[in-house]
C-alpha cells in the first residue's frame, strides 16, 4: 500500500498540474482532519506529517505556548509559559509542543469522507494560488488563448492553466468568438475570487497595440523606437505615436516594415482595424498638427492653462480634420491630452473634443459640424434643366381644344391617305389645278365610291386594249 502512496501523489500533481509538496500538504491535512473525527475532539489542534522517502505518516496533538497573563480559553490547544517550562526550560511564548500520538490502523467511514472533502478542498486552494502566483505577475502582456464557450455575455478564452474571462466592454467590434477560435488577448487583472481565481482578459486595451507592435518590431525591444502614446477605438481606429533619439532610425518606417509587413501583421491580429502612425513631437503645436493629419491646419492657438487647442482650418480640409463622426479629432484629443476645438478660417466653431469624452459625446458634437459638398458644372446643368415629366403625367395632363381638334384632323388624313396612295403621292407634289377644281365641284371630298383610285386604272386598261384590238 504504502509503495502505491507515492505513485498516486504523483498521478495527483500531474493531473492538477501542482507540485508534489502541494499534494503532500493536502494529504496531511485530510489525515488531521481524519484522526481528530474518528479519535479527538474539536477542540484539539491534530498536525500530520507524511515522509516523502519513507512514506511514513505520523500524527501530534499541538498546543501553542502562551503568556502567563493570559486567559487559557481552549486548554486542549493552549497551555502556558509556566506549565510548558515544567516540560522544557528552552520553550518561550509563541513555540508549540507536539505530543505524537499513535495513528490508527484504519478509519471509519465518516473520517474517510471527511478526509476526501478536505482533500479536495486543499487540492483548489493549491490550484488557486498556483494560477495566481502564474499570472498576477503577467498582468498587462499578451497570451494566445482559444475561445471555449460563451456564458451569457461572457467568453471563456482557455489561456492554458485557467479560463480568461473576456466580458463585453473589453471586446472590439470587429471580433467573431465561435468556439474553437484561437486569438492573442490582453490580461488586464488577476482577482482572487471566492472559488476560483478570476483573470479578466481584453481585446480593446490601447495597450494590446503596443505589446503587439513589441512583439513585431524589435527596433522597440531594443530601445532605439519609443511608443509614446496610444489612441484607440476598438474594431475603427487606432492612432499611435512613435519617437526615435537616433537620427538615422525612421521611427514610424519602423513600425511600418518593409512593404508594411510589420504593421499588416498586427492588422490581422486585430481583424484589419485601421492604425495611424504617426511622428510623436516635443513641440505640441507640431504634435496636435502630426495628430490631426491627414488635414493641413492653418493656425493653433493654445491655451495651457486650460490645456486647450483652438485649430483653425480651410474650408476644404473641414472633413478631415474631423473624420467620419468625430473620429479623427476625437482620436487626437485623446493622443494628444488636448481638448481640441475646431474652427474654420472665418472664426466659426464646429467641434469640441475632449480628451477623455465618450463616443456617443462626442457624436453629438460632431453633428455640429456641416459637411459641404461642391457642386460641378455638370450638377449645376442638371439644377437648371426643369424637370422631366413621366408619361403618365403627360397622358394625364388636359389638352386644349384646338389641338385636340388638330390631332383629329391628322388621324382622319393618316386614314385617307392609307386609303388613297396617290392622292398622298399627289399632296407631297403640291396640288394642281384640275385638282382643286375637281375638289370644289365635290360636295363632299371625304365621301368615296368603293374602288377609287383603283377602279379608275382599270378603266384606262379596258380603253388601250380596245384600241390595240381595233387596230
Amino acid at each position: 500500500m504504502q509503495e502505491k502512496f507515492m505513485k498516486i501523489v504523483e498521478q495527483i500533481a500531474e493531473e492538477k498540474n501542482l507540485a508534489k509538496e502541494a499534494v503532500l500538504k493536502a494529504l496531511e491535512s485530510a489525515f488531521a482532519a481524519a484522526y481528530r473525527k474518528d479519535f479527538g475532539t474539536r477542540e484539539q489542534n491534530i498536525a500530520a506529517t507524511i515522509d516523502p522517502k519513507t512514506e511514513k505518516i505520523r500524527i501530534f496533538k499541538v498546543q501553542a505556548i502562551v503568556d502567563n497573563d493570559t486567559e487559557i480559553e481552549n486548554p486542549e490547544a493552549e497551555i502556558s509559559l509556566k506549565e510548558a517550562k515544567k516540560l522544557d526550560k528552552k520553550y518561550k511564548v509563541g513555540d508549540e509542543i507536539r505530543e505524537e500520538v499513535a495513528p490508527p490502523k484504519e478509519y471509519g467511514r465518516v473520517a474517510a469522507q471527511t478526509a476526501k472533502q478536505v482533500i479536495m478542498q486543499r487540492i483548489r486552494e493549491a490550484e488557486r494560488e498556483m494560477i495566481i502566483e502564474a499570472y498576477k505577475d503577467r498582468e498587462g502582456e499578451i497570451v494566445s488563448g482559444v475561445v471555449q464557450r460563451i456564458e451569457g455575455n461572457v467568453v471563456m478564452i482557455d489561456i492554458g492553466k485557467t479560463y480568461g474571462l473576456l466580458f463585453p466592454p473589453e471586446r472590439s467590434a470587429n471580433d467573431t468568438y465561435r468556439p474553437g477560435a484561437r486569438m492573442k488577448v490582453y490580461i488586464l487583472r488577476v482577482e482572487d475570487g471566492d472559488r476560483e481565481p478570476h483573470v479578466t482578459v481584453s481585446r480593446a486595451h490601447p495597450d494590446m497595440i503596443k505589446k503587439l507592435f513589441e512583439v513585431e518590431v524589435p527596433e522597440i525591444s531594443a530601445g532605439t523606437v519609443e511608443l509614446k502614446g496610444v489612441a484607440r477605438e476598438a474594431g475603427v481606429r487606432t492612432k499611435i505615436a512613435v519617437h526615435s533619439d537616433e537620427e538615422n532610425i525612421d521611427p514610424v518606417g519602423s513600425l511600418v516594415g518593409r512593404h508594411g509587413v510589420r504593421v499588416q501583421a498586427v492588422m490581422n491580429e486585430i481583424n484589419d482595424e485601421k492604425i495611424d502612425i504617426i511622428l510623436w513631437d516635443p513641440d505640441e503645436k507640431q504634435y496636435i498638427i502630426n495628430a490631426l493629419s491627414p488635414a493641413e491646419i492653418k493656425d493653433i492657438k493654445l491655451n495651457k492653462k486650460n490645456k486647450t487647442a483652438t485649430v483653425i482650418v480651410g474650408d476644404d480640409q473641414l472633413s478631415l480634420a474631423i473624420g467620419r463622426n468625430g473620429q479623427n479629432v476625437r482620436l487626437a484629443s485623446k493622443l494628444t491630452d488636448w481638448i481640441l476645438n475646431i474652427e474654420k478660417t472665418g472664426g466659426e466653431k464646429v467641434a469640441a473634443i475632449e480628451p477623455e469624452s465618450k463616443t456617443e459625446d462626442a457624436g453629438e458634437e460632431k453633428s455640429v459640424a456641416p459637411k459641404k459638398e461642391k457642386k460641378g458644372a455638370a450638377d449645376k446643368d442638371e439644377d437648371e434643366k426643369p424637370p422631366k415629366e413621366s408619361e403618365d403625367e403627360k397622358e394625364e395632363a388636359p389638352k386644349p381644344p384646338e389641338e385636340g381638334a388638330e390631332k383629329v384632323a391628322e388621324e382622319d388624313v393618316d386614314e385617307q391617305t392609307e386609303a388613297h396612295p396617290e392622292e398622298t403621292q399627289d399632296a407631297e407634289d403640291g396640288p394642281s389645278d384640275d385638282k382643286i377644281e375637281k375638289d370644289e365641284e365635290t360636295p363632299d371630298p371625304e365621301v368615296k365610291p368603293e374602288g377609287g383610285a383603283e377602279g379608275e386604272e382599270t378603266t384606262d386598261d379596258e380603253d388601250k386594249k380596245a384600241d390595240e384590238k381595233d387596230s
